[in-house]
């Protein structure tokens, strides 16, 4: 005897849902799943160097696109009909041709843009396959240590940061410091703590001949890279130098330090911003470059603090509660906490000097 099954039905959403504001958030989910495929999408074409071929050519087909970039036509006709499912592409039905625009081209293909964004791509899938530690991190409160992340995002991070160290720190940062620039171009000793990859100390070495640098990480590997670019751009051991240190333990005294987007990853914030005040001379200034936040939560609640406090979850939370300390401060940590950490390390004289929609750039003096 066969039997009959009853259609099934999708159940009604209960009374209190209104349909319009599900349908917007159903349409949200999409496109945020689309956005987070496209994330990877996005670093394997910045891997592949097909975001420059279509820079320097133009449109292309994707067998043309393929055989620039020297690579297999299927997966590159897949990929670029997502990408400009996702406007980071330009199709022409007509031509059957695929263009990357100059505004998209000027993020995604040109590192000398102010805007070059191809690095925080890059870092992402390497964050992505910690996903079970963080997922325990959740669970236990345990920490992942930035070291135990792959070298993508190491270089990923440098490259998202070095474009706006590029077209701001010298041109602007610096000489919104009180006296600084001035000390720079006249010859001092710089410290440069949690230097990463050495991005800005490089930059500022090479713009300030007569002072000297020291870059200081507790990363072995970054360390070593920092040094190798330091070579390549053949700045010797007597202008700047790489060194393994923590931030509440580098030697030295200083005349100036600078920490970049590193103080909110540090175990004990509190603890470096004592160490650089004991390490600075008695008319020393230390700058503190951070991510670009408002002092509460209301405040971040826009892009930039989508991206940072997504950020700040996987990465930068996990490695402070992966050091001694464990203060968690968070990348949106907003001026008023880091101005109280300043003043309770016996900084007198704190205040912001500039901002950016990506930074803030705090000045310390003893």
């Amino acid at each position: 005897m066969t039997q009959t099954r009853e259609p099934r039905t999708t159940p009604a959403p209960p009374a209190a849902i209104d349909q319009a504001k599900l349908e917007a958030f159903l349409g949200k989910v999409v496109d945020e799943v689309g956005a987070a495929y496209n994330t990877v999408l996005t670093a394997i074409g910045d891997q592949l160097g097909l975001y420059r071929v279509l820079a320097d050519t133009g449109p292309l087909t994707s067998a043309d696109l393929a055989e620039r970039s020297g690579t297999a036509e299927r997966y590159v006709r897949e990929w670029a009909n997502a990408q400009a499912a996702s406007g980071f592409l330009r199709y022409d039905a007509d031509a059957g041709t695929y263009e990357l625009p100059p505004e998209q081209a000027f993020v995604l293909a040109d590192e000398t843009s102010p805007v070059y964004l191809a690095g925080i791509f890059q870092g992402a899938p390497a964050v992505f396959g910690l996903t079970p530690r963080i997922v325990e991190g959740f669970r236990t409160g345990q920490g992942v240590g930035w070291h135990e992340h792959g070298a993508a995002l190491f270089e990923g991070t440098e490259r998202f940061f070095r474009s706006g160290y590029r077209a701001n720190l010298v041109s602007d940062w610096i000489p919104a410091l009180d006296g600084v620039e001035e000390k720079l171009r006249r010859g001092v000793a710089v410290a440069d703590v949690g230097c990463g990859h050495g991005a800005s100390t490089l930059l500022l070495a090479e713009a300030f001949p007569s002072s000297t640098f020291v870059g200081f990480d507790y990363h072995q590997a970054s360390i070593d890279a920092a040094r190798q670019r330091a070579a390549d751009a053949g700045l010797g051991a007597d202008r700047v130098r790489f060194e393994v240190a923590g931030g509440d333990e580098y030697p030295g005294t200083y005349d100036v330090v600078a920490i970049f987007d590193a103080l909110h990853d540090m175990g004990d914030p509190l603890a470096v911003a004592r160490h650089v005040r004991e390490s600075l001379t008695p008319d020393g200034t230390f700058m503190l470059f951070e991510p670009a936040a408002g002092d509460g939560v209301a405040d971040n609640l826009n892009p930039v603090g989508r991206l940072y406090y997504a950020i700040s979850t996987m990465v930068c939370t996990p490695a402070s509660l992966a050091q001694p300390g464990r203060a968690a401060l968070g990348a949106q940590a907003g001026p008023a906490r880091l101005g109280a950490i300043l003043t309770e390390a016996g900084f007198t004289r704190v205040r912001e000097a500039a901002r950016t929609p990506f930074n803030i750039v705090l000045e310390a003096r003893p």
